[in-house]
């Protein structure tokens, strides 16, 4: 919990920064800032640059707002930072960040919790594009990105391995290809909010994430009650493992034909986009939750230390 002896704490909306990841991040700065000014906060808007550090020193903030996605943002640097600076930061913690960044890493600790998931592997890049890495259909991603950053499906029809482009890192993850519907949960604090099912033509890529009709989002899901319950179950345990605080969200994968078997979770996002059509606030809303008073909590529940 945030204490400050200021009628409005003043808060510092970090956001921007150099990741692929940017536009996305500058749109979940303005959104946020403006709801937190209606909430009545002295904010201000940060561009996150090499200075972050003078910057938020001469602002004297009395809560950083972590708007940023991508590397550098969420992966456990800028709260590495922030705790070195003794500043109350929303959202996880480094090593939360930091594992919840790292796809394989996730993984693995997805797998302790007894969380299901399906085969994955890191390779080189150059030896994905020789050659299959494993029997098609498989994914491949970067292994700290966000948003959909640089995802090839290679079918099982393909005639031959993923040519990678240029912007990809020479270390990827592999995955086997999670057939169904693609389905999301939010968890607020120690609750979980609800399913999304989320409807798009193809891929939910970063156009079908961004862009204005890109998908279409039934919230709550129409899923079977078992399946919608184990969503949650799932999502918040996950939270838990990976030692998530604030808000997460957790994307999952199900194929209708195995039933409950069918279900696997993708990733956790310790920072998840707050834009026009994010995910996490259009939850909020569903359950009475309105954007500023979503963003107040996050500002209420932010620490460091922690």
């Amino acid at each position: 919990m945030v204490r400050s002896s200021r009628t409005n704490p003043k808060v510092a909306v970090i956001m921007g920064g150099p990741s692929a990841e940017r536009d996305v991040s500058l749109s979940s700065g303005r959104e946020c800032a403006a709801a937190l000014r209606d909430e009545g906060y002295n904010v201000v808007k940060v561009d996150a640059g090499p200075d972050l550090a003078h910057q938020l020193s001469d602002i004297a903030p009395d809560v950083v707002f972590n708007a940023l996605h991508g590397r550098w943002g969420e992966d456990g640097c800028v709260q590495g930072m922030l705790e070195w600076l003794r500043l109350p930061y929303t959202h996880s913690g480094v090593l939360s960040s930091a594992l919840a960044m790292d796809k394989e890493a996730t993984k693995s600790v997805y797998r302790a919790a007894g969380l299901p998931v399906v085969p994955s592997i890191l390779a080189r890049k150059a030896d994905v594009c020789a050659a299959h890495p494993m029997q098609p259909p498989y994914v491949v991603k970067p292994y700290n990105e966000g948003s959909s950053v640089g995802v090839y499906i290679v079918q099982e029809a393909a005639n031959g391995p993923a040519q990678l482009g240029d912007d990809m890192p020479d270390r990827v993850m592999v995955e086997a290809y999670a057939p169904g519907r693609e389905l999301t949960v939010t968890v607020v604090g120690d609750r979980a909010l609800t399913v999304t099912d989320i409807i798009t033509e193809g891929w939910y890529d970063y156009s079908a994430k961004y862009e204005v009709g890109g998908s279409r989002h039934v919230v709550p899901a129409d899923i079977p009650q078992d399946i919608f319950d184990l969503c949650m179950d799932y999502a918040l345990r996950a939270h838990v493992a990976l030692g998530c605080r604030g808000v997460s969200r957790t994307d999952f994968r199900w194929d209708e034909a195995q039933g409950q078997a069918g279900l696997i979770l993708l990733e956790t996002n310790t920072q998840p986009g707050m834009t026009p059509t994010s995910l996490s606030p259009e939850q909020a809303r569903a359950t009475g939750m309105s954007f500023g008073a979503l963003c107040r909590w996050m500002v209420e529940d932010a620490s460091w230390g922690r």
